[in-house]
């Protein structure tokens, strides 16, 4: 069998399993849900190069799109984590076949570099092209352009598969990405603007307008994708035979015992199961890395850019840091205990516990993003009040909303599930109450605005927070009778679902 057609059946096979998964149906709503969101995204992407192709052609700098190039990386960087998965977990089904091994890593990362998700910054690089080739670029260096940029959008892809894979062996691998975009965009934060003028004024006069579409950065890029590739090949491959061979590296850790917590009883005890849970269990402390990655970049960009000045997007940015850790974490409330659900059973009003400690524990993390959120404060992007009504827009009606899953939710996940696997969603109530929770508060604050003024319908979110917060033990009681009355039912699907 020739490559190709290995390339053909090990995608046919992909698609295949995805339809066979017992959570096909489930994972058909969170793709619905997730095309709206790549609307979303692809209407603000198209906005975006339609702007920057506009202050290109009217300056006749079309390499100008090379300057936001660093932050458009990090931004597809950042997403391939919801989506992308890596070659080692797809070629293990094969291992035990008689096809080759390096063969089929080669099929995989192939799919991945044609998969179509690499397409969607398409809809901010073509208006851009297309503009500044009305404003008279030649064709040949408007296709080139367009071509260049999709590369660096390919290169990209198979960085991060490399940090991916490093990632899920040391967290110390972390600092590589960090340290890579940080030398990228911190020159545009901590420059003095006469300094930073300078430099990207030499920048642009001695390497972007000579060199920006030259067949030298052609060459530049195709040896980065090569060199990439190849690493990536030889990683998977070595990590793929020191999986099946057992090979791990134990060591001695201290044990933190968190004896400050004891004074709160069997409370302080659950709280002390979810900061050991979030400290080490892969998916979640992945989740929780990624969110603060997430919230700094995009405090960053709101309050020392002018990116994301609208009111729809500068209250959409503000919720979401506030929601992002409930919206990942809290739609799959119950899920991990379900691997142990049978204990929570044993005393009376124990999961009621562990459930109030749950909330706890997301409250305090929120300190966390509102510790982010002053640098807009600071830089008068946000508002003190606003940060306030959505702080506690997070703690009262949209926790409220997120712990009504721990009823319905009944399929154990694995507790050391990683964030790069399949069956993001279990059913599709998760992502429509993830779904609610992004959006409905910034409508409700838009429909106040019309009607009042800002001060106003901030307060108002303020006050609705503080009513759902303070009265936590009623509804969260409410939430462990409901689920009392279906515990057979869930017991089942757990047991079902190991």
């Amino acid at each position: 069998m020739n490559r190709l057609k290995l390339f053909f059946l090990l995608r046919k096979n992909t698609k295949l399993s995805e339809k066979r998964n017992p959570m096909f149906e489930a994972n058909q709503y969170g793709k619905f849900f997730g095309y709206i969101g790549i609307g979303v995204f692809v209407i603000e992407f198209i906005a975006l190069g339609t702007f920057l192709g506009w202050i290109a052609a009217k300056e006749d700098e079309p390499q100008l799109v090379l300057y936001t190039m660093p932050f458009i990386l990090i931004l597809d960087f950042g997403m391939r984590f919801l989506t992308q998965q890596t070659p080692m977990m797809l070629v293990k089904p094969y291992l035990l076949t008689p096809i080759s091994k390096f063969a089929a890593i080669d099929c995989f990362l192939i799919q991945q570099v044609l998969d179509l998700g690499n397409l969607v910054w398409m809809a901010a690089f073509m208006p851009y092209v297309f503009i500044v080739w009305c404003g008279g670029l030649t064709n040949w260096a408007a296709l080139g352009m367009l071509v260049l940029l999709h590369l660096m959008v390919v290169v990209n892809s198979q960085w991060y598969l490399l940090v991916r894979t490093l990632v899920n062996q040391s967290m110390w691998w972390w600092l590589l990405p960090a340290a890579f975009y940080g030398a990228l965009i911190l020159p545009f934060f901590v420059l003095p603007d006469d300094i930073g003028e300078k430099v990207f004024e030499f920048i642009g006069e001695n390497i972007l307008e000579p060199y920006a579409f030259s067949w030298w950065t052609f060459l530049l890029f195709a040896v980065l994708f090569v060199g990439l590739f190849a690493i990536n090949r030889h990683l998977q491959m070595h990590l793929i035979y020191d999986e099946i061979g057992k090979k791990e590296k134990t060591k001695l850790k201290h044990v933190s015992e968190f004896k400050s917590l004891e004074r709160f009883g069997q409370i302080g005890e659950y709280l002390k199961l979810e900061v050991k849970s979030t400290m080490r269990n892969k998916a979640i402390r992945s989740r929780f890395i990624q969110g603060v990655c997430f919230i700094t970049f995009f405090s960053l960009m709101i309050a020392f850019t002018s990116v994301y000045n609208s009111s729809f997007e500068r209250n959409f940015w503000c919720l979401y840091a506030f929601v992002f850790f409930g919206s990942v974490n809290l739609t799959k409330v119950m899920c991990p205990e379900g691997n142990y659900i049978d204990l929570l059973m044993v005393h009376e009003e124990n999961i009621l516990t562990l459930l109030r400690a749950k909330y706890y524990y997301y409250c305090a993390i929120l300190v966390l993003p509102f510790a982010f959120t002053l640098i807009p404060v600071f830089t008068g992007k946000f508002s003190l009040l606003m940060v306030l009504a959505y702080l506690f827009t997070a703690t009262g009606p949209i926790y409220a909303m997120l712990f009504q899953m721990a009823v319905y939710n009944k399929q154990t996940l694995p507790l050391n599930d990683k964030i790069t696997g399949k069956n993001q969603m279990e059913n599709k109530w998760q992502a429509i109450v993830s779904m609610i929770g992004m959006f409905v508060p910034v409508i409700e604050v838009l429909i106040l605005q019309a009607i009042f003024d800002e001060t106003v319908a901030y307060w108002i979110l303020l006050l609705i927070g503080l009513g759902f917060t303070l009265t936590e033990t009623y509804w969260m009681r409410n939430i462990y009778q409901r689920m009392m009355r279906r515990r057979y039912s869930n017991l089942e699907g757990f047991h079902s679902t190991r």
